[in-house]
């Protein structure tokens, strides 16, 4: 009988996420080479082939799709039991947002386990776009909220905790054209401009993709807008257009574009008040240590 290591699982977890050796050694602080192994080691457990890759890609095979999702509800269980024996005793209510992309991809496991490590918060989490939760923020009715936004326009107060690599999805099919080149060509022949997923006006994936395009003198329409990151997935997959995502946010049905206009990356921010609760604060620290942070996903971008 095999024991399976968390931290091989964290590590697995990390690649499915970055698709990268290099950035996953960063990250959970392995050699490119200890990362291997460690893969390695968990397809001997359990004899089957997990990852798949190539020069330029890195890839769940079916197995590994279906280990990831065990994967992250074992590292969430640990976490938990880690948390509630180290945590102090804090009572109190947080009212809490996120947008609704980060909050169902992230934060589902990392809320589930603040709660069992802190039975005496109660918390009330809502979902909405960034500059509704600023302004929820800046009236007084939440008491901390996760937004998104440019690293190099921050809202006053906002502290920087992860960094998200922005890129370009279209369908998984060959209903649309791949290639940027392809593509713009494509819909030129047809007297369209290329047609585009997008979140409503103020959304920093939106301008990173509106930017982008503009520096490639590129002539765009938006095809279909929502502010649900599931409902713009869902568009993607159907062939009604292009998007930009997070690459640690891709679904099933979308595929990476590659040699589409650069994209520019997006942090997600904490903003709090200058005097925290103690429920508050609680929050907050459990949040950011249980993502990756800014400065190391800086670094791995890097290497």
């Amino acid at each position: 009988m095999h024991d399976v290591d968390t931290a091989f699982l964290r590590t697995f977890v990390t690649l499915a996420e970055t698709r990268s050796f290099s950035r996953t050694g960063t990250l959970v602080g392995r050699s490119q080479s200890a990362v291997s192994g460690q893969i390695k080691k968990l397809e001997e457990i359990f004899e089957r082939q997990l990852i798949e890759r190539d020069t330029r890609n890195v890839r769940l095979t079916p197995d590994g799709e279906k280990l990831l999702g065990y994967a992250r509800d074992m590292i969430a269980a640990a976490d938990a039991m880690l948390a509630r024996f180290r945590s102090k005793d804090v009572s109190g209510e947080v009212r809490f947002g996120s947008p609704e992309d980060f909050a169902t991809a992230y934060l589902p496991d990392i809320l589930a386990a603040f709660t069992d490590a802190h039975p005496h918060i109660m918390l009330h989490v809502s979902c909405a776009l960034t500059r509704v939760l600023i302004e929820e923020f800046e009236a007084g009715e939440r008491d901390l909220v996760l937004i998104k936004q440019s690293p190099e326009r921050l809202h006053p107060g906002a502290r920087a905790i992860r960094r998200e690599e922005l890129v370009w999805v279209g369908p998984a099919t060959n209903s649309l054209p791949e290639g940027f080149a392809e593509a713009r060509s494509f819909f030129s022949e047809r007297g369209r401009p290329l047609p585009l997923v997008l979140s409503p006006p103020a959304c920093v994936y939106r301008e990173r993709a509106l930017a982008a395009l503009d520096r490639a003198k590129a002539h765009w329409t938006s095809a279909f807008t929502s502010p649900s990151h599931a409902g713009c997935a869902a568009a993607v997959r159907a062939g009604l257009g292009y998007a930009v995502m997070p690459r640690g946010l891709l679904e099933r049905g979308v595929r990476v574009l590659h040699d589409w206009p650069a994209l520019e990356a997006a942090d997600i921010c904490l903003l709090e008040p200058a005097r925290r609760s103690p429920a508050a604060a609680a929050l907050a620290h459990f949040i950011e240590t249980r993502m990756p942070s800014r400065r190391d996903q800086l670094a791995s971008h890097r290497a």
